[in-house]
């Protein structure tokens, strides 16, 4: 235990370190925990679509969605998303993967949701960004 200590004493900088580290990874998960929804990679995302028919909602603005989407999102603003919840009320019990440009606005989306009842909400990590960066389709129109 003395060595211990005396390693404490002669590195105080990388003991910092290690603390700061530890302390920003436990704030991490707990923030995660906290929030109520997932995050998933777009690879994640694509796996859900397909096995458990999960629902994409683009929750950009009118410009944004036109220049490229997810095939097959449906599209609601998150500014008006609490207004026009009931058009997915029919999807609460299904899969919602949650999406913008790179992910600010689908947390706060997916804040709404859950809070609204929906009982499985996935963040898109990293937004539409993620996903061309991950070289997956979009529709554009």
């Amino acid at each position: 235990m003395g060595r211990f200590f005396e390693f404490v004493g002669n590195h105080p900088w990388l003991v910092t370190a290690l603390v700061m580290t530890v302390v920003a990874l436990l704030i991490n998960e707990s923030r995660r925990h906290l929030l109520g929804f997932k995050e998933v990679s777009p690879n994640e995302a694509v796996r859900l679509m397909n096995r458990e028919e999960a629902v994409v909602l683009d929750v950009r603005e009118d410009g944004e969605y036109k220049e490229g989407h997810i095939i097959n999102a449906r599209h609601i603003p998150v500014g008006v998303l609490e207004s026009r919840c009931n058009e997915l009320e029919s999807l609460k019990e299904k899969p919602l993967i949650v999406y913008c440009r790179t992910g600010q606005r689908a947390a706060k989306a997916s804040a709404i949701l859950q809070r609204q009842g929906f009982k499985s909400v996935y963040k898109l990590n990293g937004g539409i960004m993620a996903w061309t960066g991950a070289n997956m389709p979009v529709s554009k129109g």
